[in-house]
């Protein structure tokens, strides 16, 4: 069970370094096509969708543990930080987008862009575990 935590670990920490590189490299192509205030808002959305990303992951990971630790309780407790995690992800992506646009008056479609950065880096995550060796799937008794 370690090696198969240790390869979704990795993959995990490969998606965050390609959100934030495809995030990168789309926001220099972007300012170079259309100018600075795209490639401003590629990066800005790419920024916020690697947080939103990170938000999720270690969100989930919480609820993981919990689930484990409290699986002989009868009622499981869940800290505030958990929930505050999982909804104010979407708060602080609702509050930084308005801010970015309303107050550097980047272009809507630039900054909606980036937030797709983080799709870009699990299909190439995919695309890679096509040619990569990965763990065995086992059948479970």
């Amino acid at each position: 069970m370690a090696a198969d935590d240790a390869f979704y670990a990795a993959v995990e920490r490969r998606i965050e370094h390609l959100t934030l590189g495809i995030g990168a490299i789309a926001a220099i192509a972007a300012a170079i096509i259309w100018g600075w205030r795209a490639g401003a808002g590629v990066a800005s959305g790419a920024a916020l969708s690697w947080i939103n990303y990170r938000w999720l992951k270690q969100g989930v990971a919480t609820l993981a543990r919990l689930s484990t630790a409290q699986a002989g309780s009868e009622k499981a407790r869940v800290p505030p930080s958990v929930y505050f995690k999982f909804l104010g992800r979407y708060a602080l992506l609702v509050a930084a987008a308005y801010a970015i646009l309303r107050g550097f008056k980047l272009p809507v479609p630039s900054l909606l862009a980036g937030f797709f950065a983080v799709i870009a880096a699990v299909i190439v995550e995919l695309i890679g575990q096509l040619f990569r060796s990965g763990p065995e799937p086992r059948e479970h008794a």
